[in-house]
């Protein structure tokens, strides 16, 4: 997803309970830029550095695998008709912009989608919106569209990605509550499911 702040119960939450947790989308610039990298012009949220740390510390006492772009699609300007070029993760120009994960990432995200048994996902890979920023949340839909495993779709932006790319029929199931999906996510007691069980 975009955002590491509105994520962070979801990433805490998920961290009790999976094997591998995939970030992408605008909020793995914050990661990169925790671990010590340069993030150019990425979307950026510097109040988040240490949360970012912390939740990679986390994952290693738990026993999590997480998994951070290598690669990143870089832009020097936010719109589809910018100059692009595939930089490494770390190493993103000042003055330009990730705004998708590279092919390197993008595969290593459908590697390991291939090998799990239940995928929630939630949040786009980049800005699909845009043709030239689509191919990281393109590559990892196929992969979740061929796989045997439950896919869970997550609401809101992946919802649309995973419809505007034909492969809705392919998921197991598709919330259409980007914000209910977040607080089910989060651990959260849903107030329908919460009323319908005390019937």
């Amino acid at each position: 997803g975009s955002k590491v702040s509105s994520k962070i119960s979801v990433i805490n939450n998920l961290l009790e309970k999976v094997d591998t947790l995939i970030i992408g989308g605008g909020m793995c610039f914050t990661f990169t830029k925790a671990q010590g990298g340069n993030v150019g012009n990425s979307l950026l949220e510097e109040d988040y550095l240490q949360y970012a740390l912390d939740m990679i510390k986390k994952a290693e006492e738990k026993g999590v695998k997480l998994l951070l772009p290598v690669d990143a699609v870089a832009a020097d300007a936010f719109s589809n008709d910018a100059n692009t070029k595939v930089v490494p993760q770390n190493e993103i120009p000042d003055g330009w912009m990730g705004l998708d994960i590279g092919p390197e990432t993008a595969k290593m995200y459908a590697e390991a989608v291939k090998t799990a048994k239940t995928v929630v996902w939630n949040g786009p890979m980049g800005c699909f919106e845009m043709p030239k920023f689509a191919d990281g949340t393109k590559t990892v839909a196929e992969a979740l569209a061929n796989t045997d495993a439950v896919t869970i779709i997550g609401g809101g932006d992946s919802a649309a990605a995973v419809n505007q790319l034909g492969y809705g029929d392919k998921m197991t199931h598709i919330s259409t509550g980007g914000g209910a999906s977040l607080e089910f996510l989060e651990g959260k007691e849903l107030p329908g499911v919460a009323a319908a069980n005390d019937k």
